[in-house]
């Protein structure tokens, strides 16, 4: 038997030290380093072979393949958007999110529906336990294999017999392997496991998807360099109160990372919400004071969302600024340009600011959006419900163009809308008869059109 040495790692970015420091010298992080034992033995890969390899040559960039990865469908629209089109075969794929947000239940119901050979490896729950939940899901599944396995070892001597096109192991804290004398969960062997499964899909080219487990901060637990060694790291957000769950990805090599997908929580298991607006823009039949809707584009995907304001006067001496799903900064920044450039006194009143849907915009063009809700509650004035906006506000109060615009207003216009504001910067040359599209330039422009 090998060995056993003790060593030090940081639970933060997982650097490795031989004694302990009260710093990190690479995340400059304290009190992140903790002791380890750990044992080191000689293994040549995932599956032991007596076979000759060859070794990899240096190639010019003219000789290497170039034909394009075909991905594998997911039968899921939301998740093939996420991920840029759908799994590529090889790659690692790494799902974080809050406790029962539903990571489990979305990669079995997908496992389920998969039409290539799947093999489910949980190590939390029990056969029959998974078994319960998708007959809740779905009754069908015939290419869905379930494993109840921790050891790296057994699964991978499972999956030699099975030869499944899918592995979904849930989750990678609760892994552990024999080439390491430690607990599950510790840093030591998370990167093992790891390491071993990234070895396992790019030797057979057998698409994996781990499911991770996030600290109080909100970051995928264990060491930092784990994010770094998968191909993509997909987050599951949203209140375990509401129904909606939103789905992005924070790095993906094969795609791109501004797309996002969005779930709603049934009984039966989570529905695709293939049009967002759907859940952000609230169906009212009054007209109130202090609502403006907003063009913003996420991803490829363009959005209408609900911007509500408050404003009242200050009780206290110090007037609050609240924001939920908005930059606070940034309203702080738009209050000051409406009180020196459009002469809206603002300064000693309450203003409270909410994007509904419970989501997070950081797009710049809802400024236009913002500032009419919060001078539509100001004035007291209901904007027409009819109306939408798209367009940053500058400190000097002019309204800047925004980019692509004209995705903006065929989603405006497809959705009902009779008018939308932009900035006279833009330009459109596309007409569109079922929409009228304003041009402005300051923020002036938009209150006379507005409120008179």
């Amino acid at each position: 038997m090998a060995k056993l040495k003790t060593t030090f790692f940081c639970q933060n970015c997982g650097s490795q030290y031989s004694k302990w420091q009260g710093q990190c010298n690479a995340c400059k992080e304290w009190n992140t380093i903790v002791e380890e034992i750990v044992q080191k033995e000689e293994k040549t890969s995932w599956k032991p072979t007596s076979e000759v390899k060859k070794v990899p040559k240096p190639l010019k960039i003219a000789e290497i393949d170039s034909t394009q990865e075909v991905r594998m469908d997911t039968l899921d629209g939301e998740l093939n958007r996420v991920l840029g089109g759908g799994i590529v075969p090889g790659s690692l794929i790494l799902l974080g999110g809050e406790p029962g947000i539903g990571k489990s239940t979305l990669l079995l119901q997908i496992s389920l529906k998969l039409p290539y050979k799947t093999l489910y490896v949980s190590g939390e729950e029990s056969q029959k336990q998974i078994k319960m939940r998708a007959e809740r899901i779905t009754p069908e599944g015939d290419n869905c294999y379930i494993l109840t396995e921790t050891k790296t070892q057994n699964i991978f001597r499972q999956i030699e017999e099975i030869e499944p096109e899918i592995v979904i192991i849930d989750s990678i804290q609760t892994l552990h392997t024999d080439y390491i004398e430690s607990t599950a969960g510790s840093i030591s062997q998370i990167r093992e496991c790891t390491a071993e499964l990234i070895k396992f899909a790019k030797e057979t080219n057998v698409p994996v998807i781990l499911i991770g487990h996030i600290t109080k901060d909100g970051t995928i637990a264990g060491p930092k360099i784990l994010e770094h060694m998968v191909d993509t790291v997909l987050q599951f957000e949203g209140d375990r109160n509401h129904v909606y769950r939103i789905l992005r990805s924070l790095k993906n090599r094969f795609g791109s990372t501004a797309e996002l997908g969005i779930y709603e929580m049934q009984g039966s298991g989570l529905r695709e919400v293939s049009n967002p607006s759907e859940i952000l823009l609230s169906h009212r039949e009054e007209e109130l004071s202090g609502t403006a809707i907003a063009s913003t584009l996420e991803g490829m995907r363009p959005l209408m969302i609900e911007i509500q304001a408050l404003v009242s006067t200050a009780v206290y001496g110090t007037p609050q600024r609240s924001t939920t799903g908005y930059n606070a900064k940034r309203l702080n920044m738009l209050l000051a340009v409406l009180e020196k450039r459009a002469g809206f006194r603002l300064g000693t009143k309450d203003v409270f600011l909410n994007v509904t849907g419970g989501i997070s915009v950081d797009d710049p063009a809802i400024d236009l959006a913002v500032v009419a809700a919060i001078l539509s509650s100001n004035e007291d004035i209901a904007v027409n419900k009819d109306a939408c906006f798209a367009g940053e506000v500058g400190l000097s109060g002019e309204i800047r163009p925004v980019n692509r615009v004209e995705q903006r207003i065929q989603e405006a216009e497809k959705l009902g809308f009779a008018t939308i504001y932009v900035s006279k910067y833009n330009k459109i040359a596309t007409k569109y008869p079922g929409i009228k599209v304003v041009l402005v330039s300051k923020i002036e422009e938009v209150a006379s059109e507005l409120f008179g």
